[in-house]
C-alpha cells in the first residue's frame, strides 16, 4: 500500500473574517479529520503552530486519497508526496549493488 505525506494549507481568501463564522468552519473541518482518524483513513494529522497549514499521513490508494481531498476543496490546497519506508530504501540500495 502506498504511503503519502500530504501538506495542506487553508486558502486565506475563503476564511470568514467573522471569528464565530471562522470557528464554525474550523469545527466542521476538525470533525471531519477526527472521523477520518477514527476510521483509519489517515494515520496522523497535524497543524503547524501559529499557521493555517499542516500535514497528514495517509496509506490509501491514489483514487481514495484524491476523492477524500476533494471534500476540503476549495478551502484547502494540497501538496502530496508519495514516500518510501526505510525497508523500501534498503531494498533499493541492495538492488544497486547486485
Amino acid at each position: 500500500m502506498p504511503k503519502y505525506l500530504v501538506l495542506w494549507e487553508v486558502d486565506a481568501t475563503r476564511v470568514p473574517t467573522d471569528i464565530k463564522e471562522r470557528g464554525v468552519m474550523w469545527s466542521m473541518m476538525v470533525d471531519q479529520v477526527k472521523q477520518d482518524l477514527a476510521e483509519g483513513r489517515e494515520e496522523d494529522w497535524g497543524c503547524f503552530v501559529g499557521e493555517t497549514k499542516g500535514y497528514a499521513i495517509d496509506e490509501r490508494s491514489e483514487i481514495e486519497l484524491a476523492k477524500d481531498l476533494q471534500r476540503f476543496y476549495p478551502f484547502l490546497s494540497f501538496e502530496v508526496h508519495q514516500v518510501m519506508s526505510i525497508d523500501e530504501i534498503a531494498e533499493l540500495a541492495k538492488s544497486l549493488t547486485e
